[in-house]
């Protein structure tokens, strides 16, 4: 399967055409996608103490279990004793546990607390849905019967995920399709990207988890939903920028072949840098806290990998293989104005930033440190009911539990010990707003305790309390507390770590790989300065929107690593298509034209990018997880800042500004001077073109 710059043949293409679809096919036909069987510890920070809680229940079970917690309540009064008989018999068989229920003491509610078998997502919400329709069979009138707890929760948060990957991918498919027409305002040549783009994302899913299951790095279920939207956008991006290179050529060449060849070794350089550069950048997640981080960033790795092969390998052969008439009813012709000569609104604005570059430059920043100023009143740290879109049943009964039991009641703090553990539960007993249950013996002499917090959860005095907790029990050995509080804790401290250890690499790591590009000091210091700065602005404004219109009260800890991730990640994108077209045009026209030529080159094809882009991580909102949603409107705002203000404005008014200490300590020699408006054709045998066709193509 070859596209290359050695030559693109009929031959060659039909053969590009027929192994990339067999090749694909067999893939995707023959390994299919790795099947998902997460652990309990899978999204739990390695080496915290409620991950050691949560790898001891093993202590305490045969085969794994979840707590549960059934509610039965009535609105209507209170519970009769008759009723509370009644809901015994009926929780005893349900559970087959004789055990009684715990009555409010407003007498409006009662509890009872079970396990639901199995460890894997599958197994949980199997028992939880089963659990729930048995709880719910003969109840008294007037009363209703809700199952919250651990296992509900898990099992609530798994249901998020019930045809999420095809319902997500469809509505991406169809927001790319309707884009790529409004781009191409053609009603045939959107299709063939689309194809490409939609067979890369089916070979990058099973190729990500095959690989992941082999390496034994765990993912959840949003990995295979986050690396779809990746795909189809930055494959989407690569797409753009060759068919807009590509019909340009065909201005130049009558022969689609030699235009192909032209535009096929100016584009691959670009895509190249850029999927390089997201790959490095996303591979840094490896060294984050969380197992399933780490397998997202190797998906996302793979992803990159595929998309950008599908636009270098299988797009320039199926496009030459259409001929001209794909781009009807525009179909470029030898002759027509390129790009970069005409007199198009990119032109024009690159005419003002070549007037006052200074001015823009302030502005700019003015405008992006505004932005930015959310930034002061962000909070981080979401609660397990403040996870969700739509308030599942888990949720509503933990809101109710709450009404008539102690408010930590449904989601209990767990002590687990290798010590004396009627010492470890007096410790417990004085330390406020904690309540210790009775102690559960466990195997190798380990035991577990309950503890209900009074405090709301998620609050500070919850966080608080377990803070206590774990201070008063710093004395014993291998003594941890875990539960959902300590486990909000320890995530938010790992969430920290991650980063101040990942953000600076990213950096690094990008800075190094645009040096290396661009053969470039200057110049990729100010591209990746820009990038922060629309992440900065990014995050500031989408806080603005998510406590204004979206009605948050925080954001989820490990959301702004990713943002950050992939905003400088592929807003770097941007930055190479524009910066790496301008070293192309700067030898023939100096500096500051060469900038502005490029600008009016790739001003259009890189704002419907990023547009696609925006649109394809808003796509991430249809799944009704807070976390995921949030992730969309960031990195939505990020890439239309970068897009529309940064990559337009604020980067070619520096480069203008900076004339040739823009591209220190590179040189690009004696300006050769242009003749505009020479004489463009050439002969069908690929004679050379003179002066009008872009520098370096003759």
């Amino acid at each position: 399967m070859s596209a290359d710059a050695r030559g693109l043949t009929p031959a060659r293409a039909v053969a590009a055409v027929l192994l990339g679809l067999l090749g694909a096919g067999v893939l995707i036909g023959v390994l299919g996608e790795a099947e998902l069987t997460p652990g309990v510890t899978d999204t739990a920070p390695v080496g915290a103490d409620s991950t050691r809680v949560l790898e001891l229940q093993s202590k305490f079970t045969d085969g794994g279990e979840q707590a549960a917690v059934v509610l039965y309540a009535t609105e209507t009064g209170t519970l009769s004793p008759a009723d509370v008989a009644s809901l015994e018999r009926g929780f005893g068989e349900a559970t087959g546990s004789p055990a009684p229920l715990r009555l409010s003491d407003d007498g409006t509610a009662a509890i009872g607390v079970t396990t639901v078998p199995g460890t894997g997502s599958a197994a949980i919400s199997d028992g939880v849905a089963e659990l729930r329709t048995e709880v719910a069979r003969d109840l008294p009138e007037g009363v209703s019967a809700q199952v919250t707890g651990p296992a509900a929760i898990q099992a609530d948060l798994s249901a998020v995920f019930d045809g999420a990957d095809t319902r997500l991918l469809l509505v991406t498919a169809c927001v790319v399709a309707v884009l790529l027409i409004l781009t191409y305002r053609s009603p045939i040549l959107w299709v063939i990207p689309l194809a490409v783009v939609g067979l890369a994302d089916r070979l990058a899913a099973v190729l990500a988890t095959q690989t992941l299951a082999a390496v034994d790095i765990p993912w959840d279920e949003s990995t295979v939903g986050i690396l779809s939207v990746l795909v189809f956008g930055a494959g989407t991006d690569y797409a753009l920028l060759l068919i807009s290179r590509y019909r340009d050529e065909l201005r130049l060449h009558e022969d689609r072949y030699a235009a192909m060849r032209r535009a096929w070794r100016r584009t691959a350089e670009a895509v190249l840098s850029s999927a390089s550069t997201v790959v490095v950048g996303v591979l840094t997640l490896l060294l984050c806290s969380f197992p399933t981080t780490r397998g997202l960033g190797v998906a996302s790795a793979v992803g990159i990998v595929v998309a950008a092969a599908g636009a270098l390998l299988l797009l320039p052969a199926a496009l030459v293989l259409c001929g001209r008439w794909v781009f009807w009813p525009v179909v470029p012709r030898v002759g027509q104005q390129t790009l970069v000569e005409s007199n198009s609104f990119w032109g024009r604005v690159g005419r003002v930033v070549g007037r006052v570059p200074g001015r823009l430059v302030a502005g700019s920043v003015l405008l992006l440190a505004v932005m930015a100023a959310g930034l002061t009143q962000v909070e981080t740290g979401l609660s397990t009911s403040e996870q969700f879109l739509d308030e599942p049943e888990a949720i509503a009964a933990a809101d109710r539990l709450a009404e008539s039991y102690p408010a930590g009641a449904s989601e209990p703090t767990v002590v687990v010990t290798a010590e004396d553990p009627d010492q470890v539960a007096e410790t417990v007993a004085a330390v406020p707003r904690a309540a210790p249950g009775p102690a559960v013996a466990g195997t190798d002499g380990w035991s577990r305790l309950t503890v209900v917090l009074d405090a709301v959860p998620g609050s500070a005095a919850a966080e608080q309390a377990v803070l206590d907790l774990r201070s008063a029990l710093g004395g014993y050995d291998e003594t941890y507390v875990g539960g959902a509080e300590a486990e909000a804790i320890d995530e938010a401290d790992a969430a920290a770590r991650d980063r101040r250890v990942v953000i600076p690499l990213v950096l690094l790591l990008v800075l190094v790989v645009l040096m290396l590009l661009l053969r470039s000091v200057v110049a990729p210091l100010i591209l990746v300065a820009t990038v922060v700065g629309t992440y900065l602005a990014a995050l500031g404004v989408s806080w603005w929107v998510f406590t204004g219109l979206l009605g948050f009260e925080a954001i989820d800890v490990g959301m702004p690593l990713l943002a950050f991730l992939f905003l400088v990640a592929l807003g770097v994108d941007y930055n190479i298509f524009l910066v790496t077209r301008a070293a192309e045009e700067s030898p023939g026209s100096g500096t500051r034209d060469g900038m502005l030529r490029a600008l009016t080159a790739t001003g259009g094809v890189i704002t419907s990018a990023g547009i696609l882009l925006a649109a394809v991580f808003a796509v991430l909102g249809v799944l009704p997880l807070v976390v995921l949603a949030q992730l969309g409107v960031v990195i939505g705002i990020g890439v239309l800042l970068d897009t529309l203000l940064v990559r337009t404005v604020l980067v070619p008014a520096i480069a203008v500004g900076l004339g040739e200490w823009f591209w220190w300590p590179r040189k690009f020699g004696p300006r050769t001077p242009r003749r505009e408006g020479a004489t463009r054709s050439a002969s069908h045998s690929g004679g050379r073109e003179v002066s009008g066709a872009l520098p370096g193509q003759e």
